[in-house]
């Protein structure tokens, strides 16, 4: 099964200011790992960026850049996004389907917004999914640090079983691409 790896919202614009978001430095590790190895294993890597026009995040500032450590490569793939749903009003399906990608790793920014919106969409259109259990983030809420936030939605999104499509929460070291398919 042809896997792709799914960046959400890793921007300048949601990383460089204080605070920054939980984790943030380990995240963006994780995350450089996760793509590093989906490289190397012919699996295509693509970053989607949230815009939002007179906002940090309009598109083309430098907020809306991607964030400065994060490592991407020029065959890497670019989808624009307006709303925490990776899939809404984007080329996002049509580009998974030119990649023939029907199993999709997910990770990056936020946990409780694009990351959850993203991985429900995506089982509900019928994609298997292993959410990078460590390479997720978000900022402190008053409700909850970004920790607790994340360890949420690691344990609830696996517990849907009503799309019929697998929902996995892997730490990101064990997560594999081996021959196009992310294992664990």
């Amino acid at each position: 099964m042809q896997t792709a790896l799914i960046v959400i919202d890793v921007q300048r614009g949601l990383f460089d200011d204080a605070p920054r978001p939980g984790d943030a430095d380990a995240v963006l590790g994780r995350i450089n790992g996760l793509a590093a190895r989906a490289r190397a294993a012919g699996v295509p890597v693509v970053f989607v960026q949230h815009e939002q026009a007179g906002s940090a995040l309009s598109f083309g500032s430098p907020g809306w850049e991607l964030e400065r450590t994060l490592v991407a490569a020029p065959d890497d793939h670019r989808v624009r996004k307006t709303t925490p749903d990776s899939f809404l009003h984007t080329e996002l399906a049509a580009l998974l389907d030119r990649l023939r990608a029907k199993h999709l790793v997910i990770c990056g920014y936020a946990t409780e917004f694009c990351v959850d919106t993203t991985v429900r969409r995506a089982a509900g259109l019928g994609y298997s999914i292993t959410l990078a259990a460590d390479a997720h983030t978000t900022h402190d809420k008053p409700h909850a640090s970004a920790e607790l936030i994340r360890r949420h939605h690691n344990a609830t999104l696996p517990a849907i079983t009503s799309f019929g499509r697998p929902i996995r929460a892997l730490a990101s070291e064990v997560i594999g691409f081996g021959g196009g398919a992310a294992g664990g």
